[in-house]
């Protein structure tokens, strides 16, 4: 995962952004916009052919919800893994209002295959809510394993680009990628069709 700025002049602008440094967030945006754009747009691709969000959307409700949270944001990882999950959040409001739209108020399960296969295929906003709904119970349990989900599944993250985000090997972002999946697998399973 490449950059535009080092993370050192990420987390000084986070950190003068936190302590309320006039013009802090203004130089913040451009330095981290590129890459929540590419966050973006790498989970867009995930989405069902006729998703009406567009990167450049997810990205800008993304800052107001990050820059609403007033976090204490401890590094440019911390703010990436954020950023990741206010976009998961922003999806996942998307597909309840569709679906509430759609068919009132009923949820259906998840076939297991789409949790196992996650990266690769559209999830239709059903599937997306069962999913939400999981990964909260996971990271009652686990944060880390939930945290990775988020960046892989949500923020469309590699092995490597998410093991650099949280300072972990990639052996252990494998691991609790794989431990993740198979407690998800677990979990939803059991969620009537």
């Amino acid at each position: 995962m490449t950059a535009p700025e080092s993370p050192s002049e990420v987390t000084r602008l986070l950190r003068a952004w936190q302590r309320g440094e006039t013009g802090a967030s203004d130089a913040l945006a451009p330095v981290v916009y590129e890459e929540l754009r590419r966050l973006a747009a790498s989970r867009l691709r995930n989405e069902r052919a006729s998703h009406t969000l567009q990167a450049t959307a997810l990205v800008h409700e993304a800052w107001l919800r990050l820059a609403d949270q007033h976090a204490d944001w401890q590094n440019r990882a911390h703010f990436f893994a954020s950023a990741a999950g206010a976009m998961r959040r922003i999806l996942v409001d998307h597909a309840r209002r569709r679906t509430t739209a759609k068919r009132g108020h009923a949820a259906t399960g998840v076939p297991i295959d789409d949790v196992m296969d996650l990266l690769p295929a559209p999830m239709p906003d059903q599937r997306l809510l069962a999913l939400d709904e999981a990964l909260d119970r996971l990271a009652t349990l686990d944060a880390r394993q939930a945290q990775v989900v988020e960046l892989r599944f949500f923020a469309g993250l590699s092995v490597e680009d998410a093991a650099e985000l949280l300072e972990i090997s990639p052996t252990t972002i494998k691991r609790e990628w794989a431990t993740a999946r198979a407690w998800l697998f677990d979990a939803i399973q059991h969620v009537p069709e």
